[in-house]
């Protein structure tokens, strides 16, 4: 049940601002309309669940806008109950997506009302996937919708900006009782559903492979596992095979994204039985056209990573060489190609200097270990 009133969120907020309401008031409204659901539906499951949620949504609506007094333009303009019949048919959710993800919005706020708008979350259930205080997230959700309130459903929308809130509201992963990398998934369905860009395909074939692997990322009690050590048996088959069918399909359009690159590589290791068995050639060239798309340093980066494992450690060295060591993740990365270049001393020291500038505490245990491992390496072969 909570599935199918979620998807029905966009649809009735966009009926709500048809009829008059501002976004802000119709979210609300659709709001305490699910809350309603969630407390009646269990026992008296209603006929048309898309009717139920517009009739009780419309009244929240009019209660609150015939509570404020100082405002009796807008109630009068809205006191007419419309004309009883089915609900129209017209999808907003795209319209929604673009809305949430308004350039005067923040990231963070940008993924919060998108989680509220178009996911149906409750500001609840969001602030704990978060990991902040109800207030905190209640306050930063009611001050994004002040800021677009008022913008036409006519006005079109960036979905390059639409498709980075998504990948944050993935990268974010799980926490709480809320899965954000499965919550972004089903939303990047529902867009992909509504347009026919090869990007959007780009984005959701690249979520199916990360989330293939996610079981074999962790170990116990959290414990970071890379790429290279992860047990393949545990990656989700039917995932992978889902994101290389709607990869091959964006890339058939012939129009390249990024995140139909990106999906690219992710292909490539999922298609490996192992890292030696990787195809590190084919991923240094799929580099280089992200490289031509986007001239993003972290892309760089992951490059000489690629460089070191298709022609040696030293190749890799001299491409990370050209990159500012104040980069995220340049020390691990160095440290990494020198160890197997065979510099183990350089190596440990610089395991040691990333680890305390780790920005989480599973990826700064994991260096802490290899600075560790590699000391005891080094120790060895002094033996």
């Amino acid at each position: 049940m909570n599935e199918l009133v979620r998807e029905l969120v966009p649809a009735v907020i966009g009926i709500l601002v048809r009829r008059g309401a501002d976004f802000a008031a119709a979210e609300d409204a659709v709001q305490e309309a699910l809350i309603r659901a969630l407390e009646t539906w269990p026992d008296d499951p209603p006929r048309d669940a898309k009717g139920w949620l517009v009739a009780v949504a419309w009244r929240k609506f009019l209660d609150a806008a015939r509570s404020e007094t100082s405002r009796r333009g807008r109630e009068l303009a809205v006191e007419v109950e419309p004309e009883p019949g089915p609900v129209p048919a017209t999808d907003d959710s795209l319209w929604l997506y673009f809305l949430c993800a308004h350039p005067s919005l923040s990231p963070g706020s940008a993924v919060a009302l998108t989680l509220r708008a178009v996911g149906g979350l409750t500001t609840r259930q969001i602030a704990t996937a978060y990991l902040v205080p109800e207030a905190t997230m209640a306050q930063r959700i009611s001050r994004a919708k002040r800021k677009i309130t008022g913008s036409a459903l006519d006005q079109p929308g960036d979905l390059a900006t639409v498709l980075r809130v998504l990948y944050l509201v993935f990268n974010e992963g799980y926490s709480g009782d809320i899965d954000l990398a499965a919550e972004a998934i089903r939303l990047t369905r529902q867009l992909a559903a509504a347009t026919d860009e090869p990007e959007v395909s780009g984005l959701l074939a690249l979520m199916l492979l990360h989330h293939a692997r996610r079981a074999s990322r962790t170990g116990a009690a959290g414990r970071l596992v890379p790429l290279a050590e992860q047990d393949r048996s545990r990656w989700d088959t039917d995932l992978i095979a889902e994101g290389v069918a709607i990869l091959q399909s964006a890339l058939a359009v012939d129009r390249l994204g990024e995140y139909q690159a990106q999906a690219a590589i992710a292909a490539l290791h999922a298609d490996a039985r192992s890292t030696s068995e990787t195809d590190w050639v084919q991923i240094v060239e799929w580099y280089d056209e992200l490289l031509l798309l986007t001239e993003s340093p972290v892309v760089r980066l992951n490059r000489a990573v690629a460089v070191g494992e298709a022609d040696g450690p030293l190749a890799g060295l001299a491409a990370l060489a050209e990159l500012d060591p104040n980069l995220p993740r340049f020390t691990a990365v160095r440290a990494y190609l020198l160890e197997r270049s065979g510099n183990l001393a350089q190596a440990a020291d610089l395991y040691a200097e990333a680890s305390r500038s780790a920005t989480n505490v599973p990826e700064r245990d994991h260096l802490t270990r290899e600075a560790a491992r590699v000391r005891q390496l080094l120790l060895g072969d002094r033996g």
